[in-house]
């Protein structure tokens, strides 16, 4: 799930996230595999590659399965066959919705989205109905109680991001980048020896909307639908849920 208060997201699911274990391994091995299809072997050279291994590593995912996916990656064979696609339409609210899959079959897969779709109250929509809403950057989330601000400023722009954003509600500094240079920023974050609690290759919105109440319930419901298809490997929201509401939600 991704939403503009990924942060909450983030602690509120550890739990659901941990007892789903098995499922995220095969995720990230996806990922792995097609990232380095699509660039490479070279985690220095291809900024999706090392977004994948960090976030695995991140769910520790043992060495060897991370380098069986890449050996996978490069040198065909299993996973060869794997198509990515990509689905988009609406929750509640009118929320605009990404759902990034990873197929072998695209008839089972676009039958499963739409049915999640449909069972949970939102509506899938044609191709490129949504994604202009949403611009893909590299993302590093810090709790901001673990980190200087004005250090992480300094470190992370001279790099070359775009921008640090100190979202007190949250709890959370956010490190926005390019693509392109997702690495260096990465290197030079390790290199200063700071922790992200995420960092990732995401899809960020232009604008949010704000969701609350029963609308936020049933939204979180139809994307917790779709982020448990075997086939999806992951879900974007323009949703803006606040940490009182998401405390809420989930205590019920």
């Amino acid at each position: 799930m991704s939403g503009h208060n990924k942060w909450s997201s983030i602690k509120h699911k550890k739990a659901a996230t941990d007892a789903k274990r098995g499922k995220i391994f095969t995720r990230y091995i996806r990922e792995i595999t097609i990232a380095a299809r699509a660039g490479g072997d070279d985690p220095d050279a291809n900024p999706r590659l090392r977004a994948a291994i960090t976030a695995a590593k991140g769910v520790n995912m043992p060495k060897d399965n991370i380098e069986r996916a890449i050996s996978r990656g490069v040198g065909g064979g299993e996973g060869a066959n794997i198509d990515e696609i990509r689905y988009e339409g609406y929750g509640q609210g009118g929320v605009a919705i990404i759902v990034d899959c990873m197929s072998d079959n695209r008839n089972r897969t676009v039958s499963d989205v739409r049915s999640a779709f449909n069972k949970g109250g939102g509506n899938m929509g044609e191709s490129g109905c949504v994604s202009w809403m949403f611009h893909q950057k590299g993302q590093f989330i810090f709790d901001r109680e673990q980190v200087d601000e004005e250090q992480l400023m300094d470190i992370a722009l001279e790099a070359g991001a775009e921008d640090v954003v100190d979202d007190v509600e949250a709890g959370c500094i956010e490190v926005i980048c390019g693509v392109a240079e997702f690495v260096d920023v990465q290197k030079a974050i390790e290199a200063a020896g700071l922790e992200p609690q995420v960092g990732e290759i995401t899809w960020i919105p232009e604008n949010t909307i704000e969701v609350e109440g029963e609308a936020a319930e049933k939204l979180l419901a139809l994307i917790e639908r779709l982020e448990d298809l075997d086939d999806v490997q992951n879900v974007y929201a323009n949703y803006d849920i606040s940490d009182a509401e998401m405390e809420r939600i989930t205590a019920g």
